[in-house]
């Protein structure tokens, strides 16, 4: 459609392909503002095109929807030039290639649907088969302890007792992995001497990967910090120098190696990160390498190239999962046949890490002081007995509480209380951290332990918390919680 209008907003002409595609008449497009035919969602951009035309700017392929005759509405494509005070306009009929647009576009959006219950599926299926294996462990061995019990015969309960903490133990380390992989996990990030870390963890990982593996280490001098979660960084670089390892059946050589990093913008859409500081921890392998069919899917969550029974498909999904809630990436690199890189990008610190954190065995934590007192707010009774059997060994008095009402009622007593120790997810109409800000209104120096199994970082402040205040992930070894409990006390 060819067509010329002048700046008052009116048609001068039109060709005869206007009336084949709108309906109306040239005589009937004339008689009215051309904005009359525009539909009202499209008239605030139709009127910025003109002022552009009105300041000499040409407008190509601008967009908008046009009133048929009989009450429809026609998609149209403009290009338009102004000249000698006129605007001159050749026009298409775009209104079949929106709706392919659209079709497609829902198209896409049911495939995603799909692709995403297909996931949940693999995801729960993963886990019931994985969590039916460790509670048999845990439920069997404990029926079979009971059953010696009471046979008189006590020789064998500690063999049962082993296997029973160890699937407890797997199994805690499953469910840490699954909220890496959904960045839901609840981080405790310190400034870390990342170089310090690798060299701590070097005997570790030559014992796990073996003698046919030669494990170099490669530390850049004045690699900067880094504010991670310590724990979750060496499970991360324990489990890449594993699947390392399982690429070279045959045995071969794994570098694990650390860098500063500047990321521009160029670098930033490379590695979908902000621009700036970050030190990277790669681990490169000279294994079987992946084809890129395989290395777009090794972060999705069970998917594993391993056979069924050795693997869960979880280790590089937490990676992931672990490197972006810590504000970093991670990326891949590999090719068939020479190996594999996998890169750690993680945020600098601006600051001097922190000392080594040494857990203390229960016995050597020192007793408590005269009257000290401890109040757990917890809605699960066997972890308030725990917490409460560890504190009365260690000679502290234990004030317990079910939720957050009965919590904060004891903390606008008179009661002395020298710790709060309080889960995050609470019944009772507050969490446990705004118990514990109600808490601090009456008892400013109030020192808290938040203990938590889920994902609450956004409610203990996505890992900054007030002095005096720290967070112990469920499951935790009763030595780090009676160590925990003793450093806050002792806090100045």
């Amino acid at each position: 459609m060819l067509c010329v209008a002048n700046f008052d907003g009116c048609f001068v002409s039109l060709n005869p392909a206007w009336r084949l595609t709108l309906g109306w008449t040239e005589a009937e497009m004339k008689a009215r503002p051309f904005l009359d035919f525009v539909h009202p969602d499209d008239i605030a951009a139709t009127l910025a095109a003109a002022e552009g035309l009105a300041r000499g700017e040409a407008q190509t392929t601008f967009e908008n929807r046009y009133r048929h005759r009989d009450g429809s509405h026609v998609w149209l494509s403009w290009n338009a030039v102004p000249r000698d005070g006129l605007i001159y306009a050749s026009t298409r009929d775009v209104t079949e290639t929106k709706r392919q647009a659209e079709a497609l576009a829902k198209t896409e959006e049911a495939l995603r649907q799909s692709q995403k219950m297909e996931a949940v599926g693999q995801l729960t299926g993963g886990l019931a088969h994985d969590f039916n294996n460790l509670l048999a462990g845990i439920s069997g061995s404990l029926e079979l302890m009971q059953t010696r019990m009471s046979q008189g015969r006590m020789g064998d309960l500690d063999r049962y007792m082993s296997v029973a903490q160890g699937a407890a133990k797997r199994a805690a380390a499953l469910t840490h992995r699954l909220l890496a992989f959904s960045r839901r996990q609840t981080l405790d990030p310190k400034p870390a001497n990342v170089n310090r870390l690798v060299a701590d963890m070097e005997e570790l990982v030559r014992r796990t990967v073996g003698p046919a593996i030669h494990l170099e280490v490669v530390g850049l001098a004045g690699l900067w910090p880094a504010l991670i979660d310590v724990g979750q960084l060496e499970n991360a670089l324990l489990n890449l120098c594993i699947n390392a390892r399982d690429a070279m059946p045959g045995g071969g050589r794994i570098t694990i190696e650390t860098a500063n990093k500047w990321i521009d913008e160029a670098g930033s859409r490379q590695h979908d990160l902000p621009p700036g500081q970050y030190l990277s921890v790669c681990v490169t392998d000279t294994g079987t390498g992946m084809p890129p069919d395989l290395v777009d899917k090794v972060f999705e969550p069970f998917f594993t190239t391993k056979p069924t029974g050795e693997g869960t498909g979880l280790g590089l999904s937490m990676v992931y999962g672990f490197a972006r809630q810590s504000g970093g990436q991670v990326r891949i690199y590999s090719e068939v046949g020479q190996g594999t890189t996998v890169c750690l990008y993680l945020p600098r610190h601006y600051g001097e890490a922190d000392e080594d954190d040494v857990t203390r065995r229960l016995a050597e934590v020192e007793r408590a002081g005269q009257g000290e007192t401890v109040l757990i707010v917890d809605d699960e009774p066997s972890v308030r007995m725990l917490v409460t059997e560890v504190l009365e060994d260690l000679g502290y008095t234990a004030i317990e509480a079910a939720d957050s009402v009965a919590g904060l009622k004891v903390l606008q007593s008179d009661v002395r209380i020298d710790l709060l120790v309080t889960d995050v997810g609470l019944p009772g109409g507050m969490n446990g951290r705004q118990m514990a800000d109600a808490g601090r209104e009456r008892r400013p120096d109030l020192k808290v332990l938040f203990i938590t199994g889920y994902a609450e970082n956004a409610v203990l402040g996505n890992g900054y918390l007030r002095p005096g205040m720290q967070v112990l992930t469920k499951p935790f070894v009763l030595e780090t919680l009676a160590t925990r409990i003793k450093d806050l006390i002792v806090q100045a």
